[in-house]
Order: structure tokens, then C-alpha cells, then sequence
């Protein structure tokens, strides 16, 4: 779907739409190659933490040097990714309070009992 009428302007739209999805495909790959680096950290296998945090920055570098992502995204990325790497295994979540069967029981029954008075 090309809006332009001038040659020069229906390819800058498609070296611009070309140009976004690389960026899109620096972004998605850099996602996962944290997830990734959160799985080997999980697992606690020093040799795979190691590679995949090499990874992650390189990748992270290339995409700032391509201007996909800004460089001070890029730097921030990169942190995260060393301090993850620095706290090693997560903890599990604590799970959330479970709420009080008896406070939600007296609001259906107040409800129910205001329902019936009409």
C-alpha cells in the first residue's frame, strides 16, 4: 500500500518498512535471548550462563551500533542482563495471600439479603 506518487518516495517506504522489521527483529531476538539467560541461571550451570550472557551482549551491541536501539536502551539492557547474572538462582515467588472465605461469604450475603428486601 504505497500513498506516494514520486519514485523516490515509494522506495524510501519500502527501505523504511524493510529497516522496521530488522529493528522488530532485534528487539524479539534480544527478548528471548534474556529468557533464555534467565532459564540457564535457573539451571545454575555456570558454562551456559557464560555463553548466553556473551550473547545477549553482543547482540545488544550490534543492535545499538545498527541504531535499533538507542545506545542508552542498549547500556541498560546490558546491566540488567549483569546483575542478572550476579544474583544468580531466583527464589520462588511467594505465592499471594489467599483472601478470607468468610469476608467474601458476608458481602454475597448482604447482597443477597439487600436483593431480597426490594
Amino acid at each position: 500500500m504505497l500513498v506516494a506518487n514520486i519514485k523516490q518516495q515509494k522506495k524510501r517506504i519500502k527501505v523504511a518498512s524493510r529497516q522496521r522489521l530488522e529493528n522488530l527483529r532485534y528487539k524479539t531476538t534480544i527478548k528471548t535471548y534474556f529468557r533464555r539467560l534467565e532459564t540457564a541461571i535457573d539451571g545454575g550451570d555456570a558454562a551456559l550462563i557464560d555463553g548466553e550472557h556473551k550473547q545477549l551482549q553482543v547482540l545488544v551491541d550490534r543492535a545499538a551500533a545498527q541504531r535499533a536501539l538507542h545506545p542508552n536502551t542498549a547500556s541498560r539492557k546490558k546491566s540488567k542482563a549483569a546483575r542478572m547474572v550476579a544474583a544468580g538462582p531466583r527464589e520462588e515467588a511467594k505465592p499471594k495471600r489467599a483472601r478470607k472465605a468468610t469476608a467474601g461469604a458476608a458481602r454475597k450475603t448482604t447482597a443477597s439479603a439487600s436483593a431480597k428486601k426490594k
